[in-house]
Protein backbone atom coordinates (compact mmCIF):
# COMPACT_ATOMS: atom_id res chain seq x y z
CA UNK A 1 0.00 0.00 0.00
CA UNK A 2 0.90 3.61 -1.08
CA UNK A 3 2.06 5.89 1.58
CA UNK A 4 0.33 8.84 0.28
CA UNK A 5 -2.81 9.16 -2.02
CA UNK A 6 -2.29 12.68 -3.87
CA UNK A 7 -6.01 13.81 -4.78
CA UNK A 8 -6.54 15.85 -7.96
CA UNK A 9 -10.41 17.08 -8.65
CA UNK A 10 -10.41 18.28 -12.59
CA UNK A 11 -12.95 20.18 -14.19
CA UNK A 12 -12.07 21.19 -18.45
CA UNK A 13 -8.13 22.00 -17.03
CA UNK A 14 -7.30 20.88 -20.90
CA UNK A 15 -5.11 23.53 -20.93
CA UNK A 16 -2.75 22.94 -18.12
CA UNK A 17 -3.85 19.37 -16.55
CA UNK A 18 -0.38 17.76 -18.54
CA UNK A 19 1.64 20.14 -16.54
CA UNK A 20 0.31 19.61 -13.30
CA UNK A 21 -0.27 15.92 -13.55
CA UNK A 22 3.66 16.07 -14.78
CA UNK A 23 5.02 17.86 -11.84
CA UNK A 24 3.78 14.84 -9.55
CA UNK A 25 4.92 11.95 -11.46
CA UNK A 26 8.44 14.12 -11.28
CA UNK A 27 8.28 13.96 -7.43
CA UNK A 28 11.55 12.98 -5.35
CA UNK A 29 9.30 10.81 -3.28
CA UNK A 30 7.71 8.35 -4.91
CA UNK A 31 5.44 6.07 -2.99
CA UNK A 32 2.16 7.25 -3.64
CA UNK A 33 -0.89 7.20 -6.09
CA UNK A 34 -3.06 9.47 -7.94
CA UNK A 35 -7.01 10.21 -7.28
CA UNK A 36 -7.68 11.80 -10.28
CA UNK A 37 -12.02 12.58 -10.11
CA UNK A 38 -13.23 14.19 -13.25
CA UNK A 39 -15.89 15.74 -12.61
CA UNK A 40 -17.95 16.24 -15.74
CA UNK A 41 -15.66 17.92 -18.01
CA UNK A 42 -16.13 18.43 -21.66
CA UNK A 43 -13.06 19.59 -22.90
CA UNK A 44 -10.19 17.08 -23.54
CA UNK A 45 -9.01 17.14 -19.59
CA UNK A 46 -9.60 13.17 -19.77
CA UNK A 47 -7.87 12.14 -23.36
CA UNK A 48 -4.75 14.17 -22.02
CA UNK A 49 -5.15 12.27 -18.48
CA UNK A 50 -5.39 9.15 -20.13
CA UNK A 51 -2.44 9.82 -22.57
CA UNK A 52 -0.06 8.87 -19.24
CA UNK A 53 1.07 5.43 -19.03
CA UNK A 54 1.80 5.25 -15.12
CA UNK A 55 0.17 2.49 -12.88
CA UNK A 56 -0.06 4.52 -10.07
CA UNK A 57 -2.70 6.81 -11.75
CA UNK A 58 -6.54 6.04 -11.01
CA UNK A 59 -8.79 7.95 -12.84
CA UNK A 60 -12.84 8.17 -11.41
CA UNK A 61 -15.36 10.08 -12.52
CA UNK A 62 -18.74 12.21 -11.94
CA UNK A 63 -21.54 14.13 -12.95
CA UNK A 64 -20.28 18.24 -12.66
CA UNK A 65 -20.71 17.97 -9.15
CA UNK A 66 -18.23 20.64 -7.72
CA UNK A 67 -14.95 20.52 -6.17
CA UNK A 68 -16.02 19.19 -2.88
CA UNK A 69 -17.73 16.55 -3.67
CA UNK A 70 -14.99 15.15 -6.25
CA UNK A 71 -12.50 15.57 -3.33
CA UNK A 72 -14.46 13.51 -1.19
CA UNK A 73 -14.84 10.90 -3.82
CA UNK A 74 -10.73 10.83 -4.20
CA UNK A 75 -11.27 10.65 -0.48
CA UNK A 76 -13.15 7.59 -0.39
CA UNK A 77 -11.31 5.86 -3.50
CA UNK A 78 -7.88 6.52 -1.54
CA UNK A 79 -5.93 3.70 0.01
CA UNK A 80 -3.60 5.15 1.92
CA UNK A 81 -2.49 6.86 5.52
CA UNK A 82 -2.39 10.71 4.48
CA UNK A 83 -3.85 12.49 1.61
CA UNK A 84 -2.00 14.99 -0.60
CA UNK A 85 -4.75 18.12 -2.44
CA UNK A 86 -3.78 19.10 -5.74
CA UNK A 87 -5.64 21.89 -7.79
CA UNK A 88 -5.48 20.97 -11.37
CA UNK A 89 -4.15 24.20 -12.12
CA UNK A 90 -1.38 24.37 -9.71
CA UNK A 91 1.83 23.27 -9.74
CA UNK A 92 4.23 21.16 -7.16
CA UNK A 93 7.92 21.54 -7.00
CA UNK A 94 9.54 17.94 -7.23
CA UNK A 95 10.31 18.10 -3.54
CA UNK A 96 6.87 18.92 -2.38
CA UNK A 97 5.97 15.21 -1.15
CA UNK A 98 9.27 14.70 0.26
CA UNK A 99 8.73 17.66 2.52
CA UNK A 100 5.23 17.45 3.14
CA UNK A 101 6.42 13.13 4.52
CA UNK A 102 8.96 14.39 6.38
CA UNK A 103 7.17 16.74 8.27
CA UNK A 104 4.68 14.16 9.44
CA UNK A 105 7.34 11.66 10.51
CA UNK A 106 9.43 14.66 12.06
CA UNK A 107 5.97 16.15 14.23
CA UNK A 108 3.02 13.33 14.66
CA UNK A 109 -0.23 13.99 15.26
CA UNK A 110 -0.77 16.87 13.36
CA UNK A 111 -3.90 17.96 11.76
CA UNK A 112 -2.27 19.75 8.56
CA UNK A 113 1.05 19.08 7.20
CA UNK A 114 1.41 22.63 5.37
CA UNK A 115 4.36 23.69 2.86
CA UNK A 116 4.74 27.50 1.84
CA UNK A 117 4.18 28.51 -1.26
CA UNK A 118 4.31 31.07 -4.30
CA UNK A 119 1.31 32.54 -5.74
CA UNK A 120 1.28 33.11 -9.54
CA UNK A 121 -0.76 36.57 -9.65
CA UNK A 122 -0.03 37.54 -13.39
CA UNK A 123 1.75 35.87 -16.66
CA UNK A 124 5.18 36.07 -15.71
CA UNK A 125 4.58 37.53 -12.05
CA UNK A 126 5.17 35.06 -8.86
CA UNK A 127 4.59 36.61 -4.94
CA UNK A 128 6.54 35.08 -2.50
CA UNK A 129 3.76 34.73 0.16
CA UNK A 130 4.59 35.14 4.08
CA UNK A 131 3.08 34.59 7.57
CA UNK A 132 2.72 36.94 10.12
CA UNK A 133 4.76 35.97 13.03
CA UNK A 134 6.47 32.73 11.31
CA UNK A 135 9.99 33.57 10.44
CA UNK A 136 11.21 32.81 6.78
CA UNK A 137 13.57 29.80 8.13
CA UNK A 138 10.79 28.47 10.52
CA UNK A 139 9.84 24.77 10.98
CA UNK A 140 7.76 22.79 13.10
CA UNK A 141 4.83 22.94 14.61
CA UNK A 142 2.83 26.47 14.29
CA UNK A 143 2.26 28.34 17.34
CA UNK A 144 -0.91 30.53 16.60
CA UNK A 145 -2.28 29.40 12.90
CA UNK A 146 -4.92 31.52 12.43
CA UNK A 147 -2.50 34.77 13.64
CA UNK A 148 -0.04 33.18 11.00
CA UNK A 149 -2.72 32.76 8.45
CA UNK A 150 -2.51 37.07 8.02
CA UNK A 151 -2.67 38.09 5.25
CA UNK A 152 -1.60 34.78 3.28
CA UNK A 153 -3.51 31.49 4.38
CA UNK A 154 -1.09 28.97 5.67
CA UNK A 155 -4.05 26.69 4.74
CA UNK A 156 -4.18 26.92 0.92
CA UNK A 157 -5.27 23.19 -0.82
CA UNK A 158 -2.53 22.09 -2.80
CA UNK A 159 0.32 22.89 0.05
CA UNK A 160 -1.71 20.05 2.79
CA UNK A 161 -1.38 16.97 3.47
CA UNK A 162 -3.77 15.44 6.07
CA UNK A 163 -3.94 12.34 7.84
CA UNK A 164 -6.71 10.63 6.25
CA UNK A 165 -9.05 9.53 8.77
CA UNK A 166 -9.37 13.56 9.78
CA UNK A 167 -10.29 14.32 6.56
CA UNK A 168 -13.02 11.00 6.25
CA UNK A 169 -14.51 12.36 9.45
CA UNK A 170 -14.55 15.21 8.60
CA UNK A 171 -14.92 16.03 4.91
CA UNK A 172 -15.30 19.16 2.16
CA UNK A 173 -18.56 20.03 2.64
CA UNK A 174 -20.37 19.81 -1.13
CA UNK A 175 -23.20 22.43 -0.26
CA UNK A 176 -21.25 24.83 0.04
CA UNK A 177 -19.58 25.85 -3.38
CA UNK A 178 -17.08 29.49 -2.17
CA UNK A 179 -15.02 28.24 1.03
CA UNK A 180 -15.59 24.85 1.52
CA UNK A 181 -11.81 24.49 1.97
CA UNK A 182 -11.37 27.29 4.45
CA UNK A 183 -14.59 26.05 6.48
CA UNK A 184 -12.79 22.61 6.51
CA UNK A 185 -9.17 23.89 7.26
CA UNK A 186 -10.77 26.00 9.96
CA UNK A 187 -12.38 23.06 11.84
CA UNK A 188 -9.16 21.17 11.99
CA UNK A 189 -6.74 23.98 13.02
CA UNK A 190 -9.37 24.11 16.09
CA UNK A 191 -9.09 20.74 16.72
CA UNK A 192 -5.40 19.69 15.81
CA UNK A 193 -2.20 21.49 15.65
CA UNK A 194 -1.00 22.40 12.36
CA UNK A 195 3.03 21.89 10.99
CA UNK A 196 4.67 23.70 8.17
CA UNK A 197 7.77 23.52 6.79
CA UNK A 198 9.90 26.20 5.66
CA UNK A 199 10.38 24.79 1.98
CA UNK A 200 8.51 26.45 -1.15
CA UNK A 201 7.21 23.85 -3.02
CA UNK A 202 4.41 24.61 -4.43
CA UNK A 203 2.85 27.71 -7.36
CA UNK A 204 -0.44 28.50 -6.93
CA UNK A 205 -1.99 29.61 -10.12
CA UNK A 206 -4.31 32.86 -9.03
CA UNK A 207 -3.85 34.04 -12.41
CA UNK A 208 -6.24 32.29 -14.24
CA UNK A 209 -9.80 34.12 -15.13
CA UNK A 210 -12.37 30.66 -15.34
CA UNK A 211 -11.26 30.34 -10.82
CA UNK A 212 -14.04 29.37 -8.70
CA UNK A 213 -12.75 32.16 -6.58
CA UNK A 214 -13.73 35.06 -9.22
CA UNK A 215 -16.95 33.44 -10.11
CA UNK A 216 -19.91 36.15 -9.38
CA UNK A 217 -21.32 36.32 -5.55
CA UNK A 218 -24.70 35.45 -6.45
CA UNK A 219 -23.77 32.18 -7.97
CA UNK A 220 -22.06 31.13 -4.77
CA UNK A 221 -22.89 29.14 -2.01
CA UNK A 222 -20.73 30.29 0.91
CA UNK A 223 -20.23 28.59 4.33
CA UNK A 224 -21.78 29.57 7.63
CA UNK A 225 -19.84 31.32 9.73
CA UNK A 226 -22.52 30.46 12.47
CA UNK A 227 -21.15 27.00 13.15
CA UNK A 228 -17.77 28.81 14.77
CA UNK A 229 -19.05 31.43 16.77
CA UNK A 230 -18.60 29.57 20.46
CA UNK A 231 -14.81 29.21 19.27
CA UNK A 232 -14.74 32.72 18.22
CA UNK A 233 -15.68 33.62 21.87
CA UNK A 234 -12.71 32.12 23.13
CA UNK A 235 -10.15 32.55 20.06
CA UNK A 236 -9.54 36.20 19.45
CA UNK A 237 -7.22 35.34 16.12
CA UNK A 238 -10.12 33.49 15.14
CA UNK A 239 -12.53 36.03 15.29
CA UNK A 240 -9.98 38.18 13.32
CA UNK A 241 -9.60 35.46 11.02
CA UNK A 242 -12.88 35.13 9.96
CA UNK A 243 -13.94 38.10 10.16
CA UNK A 244 -11.28 39.54 7.40
CA UNK A 245 -13.59 36.50 5.35
CA UNK A 246 -16.58 37.89 6.32
CA UNK A 247 -15.54 41.46 4.88
CA UNK A 248 -14.45 39.79 1.57
CA UNK A 249 -18.10 38.69 1.50
CA UNK A 250 -19.70 42.03 2.66
CA UNK A 251 -17.53 43.24 0.08
CA UNK A 252 -18.51 41.35 -3.23
CA UNK A 253 -22.13 41.60 -1.61
CA UNK A 254 -21.79 45.23 -2.05
CA UNK A 255 -20.40 45.53 -5.30
CA UNK A 256 -22.80 43.18 -6.51
CA UNK A 257 -26.14 45.56 -5.58
CA UNK A 258 -27.13 43.08 -2.42
CA UNK A 259 -26.68 45.99 0.30
CA UNK A 260 -29.04 43.61 2.54
CA UNK A 261 -26.49 40.74 2.71
CA UNK A 262 -23.56 43.00 2.49
CA UNK A 263 -24.79 44.65 6.16
CA UNK A 264 -25.49 41.09 7.68
CA UNK A 265 -21.84 40.08 7.20
CA UNK A 266 -20.98 43.37 8.70
CA UNK A 267 -22.88 43.47 11.75
CA UNK A 268 -21.16 39.90 12.86
CA UNK A 269 -17.80 41.58 11.81
CA UNK A 270 -16.15 43.18 15.01
CA UNK A 271 -15.63 46.68 13.75
CA UNK A 272 -11.44 46.77 14.60
CA UNK A 273 -10.81 44.01 12.64
CA UNK A 274 -12.27 46.20 9.14
CA UNK A 275 -8.99 47.24 7.49
CA UNK A 276 -9.07 50.99 6.28
CA UNK A 277 -9.33 50.16 2.47
CA UNK A 278 -12.21 47.87 3.56
CA UNK A 279 -14.06 50.96 5.31
CA UNK A 280 -13.40 53.01 2.38
CA UNK A 281 -14.71 50.54 0.04
CA UNK A 282 -18.05 49.85 2.00
CA UNK A 283 -18.49 53.47 2.62
CA UNK A 284 -18.52 54.37 -1.28
CA UNK A 285 -21.10 54.59 -3.61
CA UNK A 286 -21.05 51.21 -5.62
CA UNK A 287 -19.42 53.30 -8.74
CA UNK A 288 -16.25 54.50 -6.95
CA UNK A 289 -15.58 51.00 -4.85
CA UNK A 290 -15.77 48.95 -8.09
CA UNK A 291 -13.46 51.58 -10.08
CA UNK A 292 -11.26 51.24 -7.15
CA UNK A 293 -11.38 47.62 -7.48
CA UNK A 294 -11.14 47.21 -11.04
CA UNK A 295 -7.98 49.46 -10.72
CA UNK A 296 -6.44 46.88 -8.23
CA UNK A 297 -6.98 44.14 -10.56
CA UNK A 298 -5.17 46.13 -13.50
CA UNK A 299 -2.39 46.31 -11.05
CA UNK A 300 -2.27 42.47 -10.07
CA UNK A 301 -2.30 41.39 -13.99
CA UNK A 302 0.85 43.81 -13.74
CA UNK A 303 2.23 42.25 -10.80
CA UNK A 304 1.56 44.62 -8.22
CA UNK A 305 -0.63 42.45 -5.72
CA UNK A 306 -1.61 43.75 -2.21
CA UNK A 307 -4.64 42.81 0.06
CA UNK A 308 -7.35 45.50 1.10
CA UNK A 309 -8.09 42.93 4.14
CA UNK A 310 -5.76 43.71 6.69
Amino acid sequence: MPKISVVIPVYNKGFIVRKTLESVINQTFSDFEIIIVNDGSTDDSVAIIESFNDERIHLFHQGNKGAAAARNLGIEKSNTTFIAFLDADDIWFPNHLEELYQLSSEFPNCGLYASRYYMKIADHKVVKTFYKNIADDFRGVVGNFFEASLPYRIGLTSSLMIPKFIVTEKKFNPKVSSGQDLELYTKIAIEYPVALTSKFTVEYNFSLDNQLSKTHVFQKTLMDFNQFASFEKTNEDLKKFLDMYRVEYAIQYKLAGDQKQCDLYIQNTDSKNISWPSKLILWLPIGLSNTLLQIKRWLRKKGIDFSIYN
